[in-house]
């Protein structure tokens, strides 16, 4: 049986959620090896003169340990 870890991140985009939450993984992926999954826990977004200027994610991603 396998050991994971879980991680919170959040990720930024200005094109939406969904790109926000490929940021946080591309990005951890360069210093995490093994990423397994990915729960995204919260939207939010900032606005700027009534229009949404940029899209936040907080999320948990899992990675095996290695023994």
């Amino acid at each position: 049986m396998g050991v994971a870890k879980v991680i919170e991140l959040i990720g930024e985009s200005t094109l939406g959620w969904e790109d926000a939450v490929k940021d946080a993984v591309n990005r951890a992926s360069k210093t995490v090896d093994n990423i397994t999954g990915v729960e995204v826990l919260n939207l939010t977004a900032n606005i700027e003169n009534g229009d949404v200027s940029e899209y936040k994610v907080n999320v948990k991603l899992a990675f095996g340990v290695r023994d």
